[in-house]
């Protein structure tokens, strides 16, 4: 994301629409007034309900507070599978608290990400991040909530750890960003995937052919933000009032009307977080 880059501009109205993934906090939300503007924002243009989500504690306290400002938002709460060497006995505890909030909606963002470790200081190791990807599972399954994964360069070991483990009843692969063969696996197994603005990146042909596969009751959208801004703003900040170019987007993808498929995921999205 670049600081230059200038805000993309209201997009036409579509919706309506959930953001089944974001971060407010990041996009700069900081209390009740600020979260309201940025989802003010995002109804003006048709998405009218959004998660946010956190990938460590502190966010994880920031998101559930947000969830009870405003009734259009939700939260998720995990550590981020680069922190799991953050999760000790008392972050257990604390997001065992936070995740039996009403408003909290699934367990998340959890999972593998095999990119950073070795080039980001402080990252988690592969197995330490298996060993809370393990927890989270179990978490969501007691608690009986989604759980929402991140996956990055790990879809071997992903998979083998949910099929090990038994994965809870609704698993939500967030920003999925793997290949036909990895959707198709996904879907065999019922889980939901979720897209984001990489979607409509051009060079991302992978993926692109991917959401072309996935059925109807099985996909959700969302934006990720404040990172992976849609085409043709890639690169500048993103909020919550930009999905709609990204439904926009897959809709050209799968050949559907994007009425239809803001219908469609916004209906997905209410039955997965039961909202």
């Amino acid at each position: 994301m670049s600081a230059t880059r200038p805000a993309p501009e209201l997009p036409e109205p579509l919706g309506p629409i959930v953001d089944a993934h974001t971060h407010l906090d990041a996009c700069g939300a900081i209390d009740a007034a600020s979260t309201a503007a940025i989802v003010d924002r995002a109804a003006s243009v048709g998405v009218g309900q959004v998660v946010t989500v956190a990938d460590d504690l502190a966010a994880a306290r920031w998101a559930v507070r947000a969830a009870h400002w405003d009734d259009r938002l939700f939260a998720a709460v995990a550590l981020h599978p680069t922190r799991a060497n953050a999760l000790d006995d008392a972050a257990k505890a604390e997001l065992e608290h936070l995740a039996a909030d009403p408003r909290v909606v699934a367990v998340g963002e959890t999972g593998l990400d095999y990119y950073w470790p070795g080039k980001l200081d402080g990252c988690a190791d592969i197995e330490t991040q298996i060993e809370g990807f393990r927890w989270h599972i179990d978490l969501a399954k007691r608690i009986r909530k989604p759980l929402m994964i991140h996956n990055r360069e790990a879809d071997h070991d992903l998979l083998t750890v949910l099929l090990d483990e038994g994965p809870p009843d609704t698993v939500i692969f967030h920003c999925f960003s793997s290949d036909t063969n990895m959707a198709l696996s996904c879907v065999a197994e019922g889980y939901i995937l979720s897209f984001s603005g990489t979607v409509s990146f051009k060079n991302a042909h992978e993926l692109r052919e991917a959401a072309r596969v996935v059925p109807d009751d099985q996909i959700l959208v969302e934006t990720d933000a404040p990172y992976l801004t849609p085409h043709p703003f890639r690169g500048a900040p993103n909020e919550p009032y930009c999905l709609p170019y990204t439904v926009r987007a897959l809709a050209a993808l799968r050949k559907q009307d994007p009425a239809e498929l803001a219908k469609i995921t916004t209906a997905n999205a209410r039955r997965v977080y039961r909202i």
